[in-house]
């Protein structure tokens, strides 16, 4: 018998996986989700972050799990997934939000980083996209959200190579769109994301690029990871029929 939805448990029944939901966005988004009554698999490097945060939900009546990966492991990967259905029967919506930002101008050569962030931004997302795409077919649908950038609209200085990750990650999610939507019921969403106040500006490697970002920003308002949270709730609460692409948001003191 099908749970009954109302207006707080829009999510009631269905299970979604969460990527870097250690913190920031991924926290956000797990809690959110877990609101609306989702079951929640709770993924990051950061083990007893995700088994702490794993047991309050359960404290307040939600369905959560917790799952130690790394997403540049397709082993990790394929391990979460297993687990999603070995705890919870189904996966309807997989969240990829992991990600970095080890930004620094082309000149300084930082080869390792630039490597890094396609490991962790794009393989990671595709990662996530491979391993739960053949459940989502076999059960006639789902919905899977790619957290990208406004950096995958345009590049800035410093942060080419990261820019780089973001317009792979639009591609790839319109590119979902094209190949899963119609034909097979599973929707595909990039999230795009200004600046938002997490941890993400922590990956940056040089301090007086962390403290001239900082400066920048004194006395205005970034985006908080609820704000995030809150536009992908909206796209995966969405009636069957629509299909919510792409979600731009940013602060209003971002002019560009």
């Amino acid at each position: 018998m099908p749970v009954e939805t109302t207006e707080n448990n829009r999510l009631a029944g269905r299970v979604a996986i969460i990527t870097g939901a250690s913190s920031g966005i991924g926290l956000a988004v797990t809690r959110s989700l877990a609101g609306e009554g989702a079951a929640v698999v709770l993924a990051a490097r950061r083990a007893e972050r995700i088994n702490a945060e794993a047991r309050e939900l359960q404290g307040k009546g939600s369905r959560a799990l917790a799952v130690r990966t790394d997403v540049t492991s397709l082993e990790d990967m394929q391990a979460l997934a297993r687990a999603a259905l070995d705890g919870f029967g189904r996966v309807d919506i997989l969240v990829n939000n992991a990600g970095i930002m080890p930004i620094s101008p082309l000149e300084e050569g930082r080869i390792a980083d630039w490597t890094r962030m396609m490991d962790v931004n794009v393989n990671g997302v595709l990662h996530g996209i491979g391993v739960v795409l053949p459940h989502m077919l076999a059960q006639g649908g789902g919905h899977i959200v790619n957290v990208g950038s406004i950096a995958g609209r345009r590049p800035f200085p410093g942060g080419t190579v990261y820019a780089a990750t973001k317009f792979a990650v639009r591609a790839i999610t319109w590119g979902m769109h094209l190949e899963l939507g119609a034909e097979h019921r599973i929707r595909a969403t990039d999230i795009q994301p200004g600046v938002v106040d997490t941890e993400l500006f922590d990956t940056v490697p040089d301090p007086q690029a962390r403290a001239e970002w900082a400066e920048r920003w004194a006395g205005k308002q970034p985006l908080h990871a609820d704000d995030v949270a809150r536009a992908v709730v909206y796209a995966v609460t969405a009636p069957p029929h629509v299909s919510v692409n792409e979600i731009l948001v940013r602060p209003l003191d971002q002019p560009a």
